[in-house]
């Protein structure tokens, strides 16, 4: 089994704001409080220069309002300049949170450099960008690479190449379908990446629930990134496929509690020696079901199991049927050992 990644205490939680900013600074700025407040450890943006990436040929992916003519016009709104960038990364740094960004050209690989990144996200699109690839890797940072649109045989290239320069690596399972079904998840690629490229892997889900994000974290995934917005009645293209903020608080909540039940596994002989005192309150001896004079000789039928298990075990019926009784007995007592003969 491969090691688990630098990056998790125990899962990292990445939370991606995205276009959800909807070219807003102010906006993004906001995220970044609210991320930090919910618990995540790193915030992710998306750095698009539009000119450098773009044409006014590319195809709306969801067109999802007025305001942009064409998609190149919508990645010219999405724009911050580099003091912007710089100013959001000392946002991040200022409320703990670890900065992360996913470049679309080599323009803004360049530009993330100089921002101060502390790790790069490989959009699915972009696995076969092997210009762009060999170009971030040579920064050293770690990289996490969504597996979303590619195949297996574009993967192993990918993982090769950050092989080859040595960068830390997190590969995340990835569907790219917006919203994505559940049925469509793939927690069962988790594992499969981590044996088949011996390295931490996680997911990158864009279902809309904390649903996937849970069950990975309770399997074990190194890293989980989840889409955010403020309110599911936001205008904008991720809407559908991110959580609210008080889920984000939930999955940052379970995280610990997953480690912590992982921290301290249960011996079971030891868990029941501790619980002798609330096993005899909850736990049933025998008792006459009416009351019995003395000489009566027991027989099947003149006794039930009933609270505390402080007197004679019901599974010790068989040694005290055909016993005769020393003293009246009523069943609003126990029986006792020394009610019966010899």
């Amino acid at each position: 089994m491969a090691a688990r990644s630098p990056l998790a205490e125990p899962t990292m939680i990445i939370a991606e704001v995205g276009q959800a900013h909807d070219g807003s600074l102010g906006m993004a700025h906001g995220f970044i409080d609210a991320i930090a407040c919910a618990g995540a450890d790193a915030v992710k943006f998306q750095t698009h220069i539009a000119v450098a990436e773009s044409t006014l040929d590319e195809p709306w992916r969801v067109k999802f309002g007025m305001q942009d003519r064409t998609r190149y016009d919508y990645w010219r709104r999405m724009e911050f300049t580099e003091d912007q960038w710089l100013g959001l990364k000392k946002h991040a740094d200022e409320v703990g949170l670890r900065f992360f960004c996913s470049p679309f050209c080599i323009e803004a690989v360049e530009l993330l450099e100089r921002v101060g990144v502390s790790a790069w996200k490989i959009a699915s699109g972009e696995v076969g960008n092997t210009v762009m690839l060999e170009r971030l890797m040579k920064t050293d940072l770690p990289v996490l690479l969504s597996s979303g649109m590619s195949s297996l045989e574009e993967l192993d290239a990918a993982v090769a190449l950050a092989r080859e320069h040595r960068v830390p690596l997190t590969v995340l399972q990835c569907t790219s379908a917006y919203p994505c079904p559940l049925e469509k998840v793939g927690l069962n690629l988790i594992p499969f990446f981590r044996e088949r490229y011996q390295c931490p892997a996680g997911l990158s889900d864009h279902s809309g629930t904390p649903f996937p994000a849970l069950a990975a974290m309770a399997r074990g995934a190194d890293v989980i990134e989840v889409h955010v917005t403020f309110d599911r009645r936001m205008f904008g293209p991720d809407v559908a496929s991110s959580i609210t903020l008080d889920e984000l608080a939930l999955l940052t909540q379970a995280r610990g509690a997953f480690a912590r039940m992982d921290a301290h596994p249960v011996d079971k002989d030891s868990e029941a020696q501790s619980l002798l005192a609330m096993r005899t309150t909850f736990g049933k001896s025998l008792a006459p079901v009416r009351a019995l004079e003395a000489g009566t000789v027991i027989e099947h039928g003149m006794l039930v199991p009933k609270k505390p298990s402080s007197g004679i075990p019901p599974d010790a019926i068989n040694q005290v049927i055909g016993r005769r009784l020393l003293r009246d007995i009523t069943p609003e007592r126990l029986l006792r050992w020394e009610d019966l003969d010899g």
